[in-house]
């Protein structure tokens, strides 16, 4: 059992990872059914994009409230109110006849999506500590990385026996799920005594802490560029899926599986490495797989302009791989930042990433996604920008004072 939680670590490892699973089910379920979508609304592929773009926006506006709400509320009630708000835009998206009608509810879908994966990184820390948080969050990177493989399966499999407007009442079904689960299941790890008054005012003075901590700067930039060399494909998986490698709708799987199958092997080497591994060492082996994918990706599709099954894949499968080493570190860095704004600083985290998410999806992958070549070397960027901000923080970490007098130490030979 996990002190002062009447719950095992298993179980919150389910539960949580079940939860940050609203987020990638909300983009990648979707993905089959953009061309049918768009002949319904009578819109483009670009105009199809942006219903991500959207979406994540939403996503990165509410990612600075989620956490300070549940510093303040209490962990529970602000992931039910979040996904009982998913549920309703979700109904929403599925009674859509029109694309900004169909804008306006994806915006509120991501208003909500993220408040499970956001809070639930506040609770993994309220819980536990060291090589526990991050055996912790590791196992919910495994549960969390099933999603992306699965979803897109799941929305070919809906779109082969109905309309697209069944993929969105699925997951209406499923935050309805979610929720049930986490009324009954879930406990409260963020007692009254520990919680912070809601003040805008005062919030806004922490974001501006936060995000003038160079620490902070450079530890979310390196997991935010890092996560971006995969995001880059999976928000460009339909042209990379449909036209590139010339599948159907019901086979994304060819490309998902195999890729968030790296990203789970990842992170269960993550959880078995700590306490065993300096997360310095572990962080450095990631960024090494990840280097390693964007060389491959670049000389594959030197000699080879058409990519083929299954040697296409093999540099996203690399970079999940060395990203779910990462991420498990950074995220705990971060988080010992500000022991007693872990919420806050979670949703700081969440905005940076999804902000950078927002422009890929909306700017980037429309541009890089008319030919393989162009996805490699903007993968490729990205991995060199997020090793280049590890370096500098492994460089010059000691230069920058605490966050706050009772903020972690973390020197940079010792484990993060």
């Amino acid at each position: 059992m996990i002190p002062h939680l009447s719950i095992s670590k298993a179980r919150l490892a389910f539960i949580l990872g079940a939860l940050a699973m609203l987020g990638p089910f909300s983009i990648d379920t979707v993905f089959p059914a953009f061309a049918v979508m768009g002949s319904d609304l009578s819109v483009g592929k670009v105009a199809m994009q942006q219903t991500i773009s959207v979406y994540l926006l939403g996503y990165a506006a509410m990612s600075l409230v989620h956490g300070p709400l549940s510093d303040a509320l209490g962990r529970r009630p602000v992931i039910l109110a979040g996904i009982a708000v998913f549920a309703l835009s979700s109904v929403g998206c599925a009674l859509s006849t029109s694309m900004p009608e169909m804008l306006i509810y994806r915006a509120v879908q991501g208003l909500s999506a993220g408040v499970g994966l956001i809070v639930g990184r506040a609770v993994v820390r309220d819980a536990l500590d060291g090589d526990d948080a991050q055996r912790l969050m590791s196992h919910i990177s495994m549960i969390f990385g099933v999603a992306p493989a699965i979803a897109p399966i799941i929305g070919g499999w809906i779109l082969g026996w109905s309309n697209w407007q069944a993929i969105f009442w699925f997951l209406t079904a499923f935050a309805l799920v979610l929720m049930l689960t986490t009324a009954v299941a879930l406990p409260e790890s963020h007692p009254p005594e520990r919680r912070l008054p809601l003040n805008f005012k005062g919030l806004a003075g922490a974001y501006r802490g936060i995000i003038g901590n160079g620490r902070f700067r450079l530890l979310a930039l390196a997991g935010t560029a890092n996560f971006g060399a995969l995001f880059v494909y999976i928000t460009s998986a339909p042209a990379f899926v449909l036209d590139m490698l010339k599948l159907n709708e019901q086979q994304f799987g060819y490309f998902f599986a195999p890729t968030i199958g790296g990203m789970v092997l990842g992170a269960f080497l993550s959880g078995r490495s700590a306490g065993k591994i300096s997360g310095v060492r572990l962080a450095n082996i990631g960024f090494f797989f990840c280097g390693l994918s964007a060389l491959l990706n670049i000389a594959y599709n030197l000699a080879f302009p058409v990519p083929h099954l299954p040697w296409a894949v093999l540099p996203t499968v690399l970079s999940a791989f060395g990203i779910a080493l990462v991420f498990p570190i950074l995220t705990i860095a971060i988080l010992d930042l500000y022991p007693h704004m872990r919420g806050t600083a979670s949703s700081m985290q969440a905005f940076v990433g999804l902000l950078s998410n927002a422009l890929i999806a909306g700017v980037l992958s429309p541009m890089l996604s008319d030919h393989p070549m162009h996805l490699a070397l903007g993968a490729a960027a990205f991995s060199t920008i997020a090793y280049a901000m590890w370096r500098w923080y492994l460089a010059h970490c000691d230069r920058w004072p605490e966050a706050s007098p009772n903020a972690a130490s973390l020197e940079p030979t010792d484990e993060l």
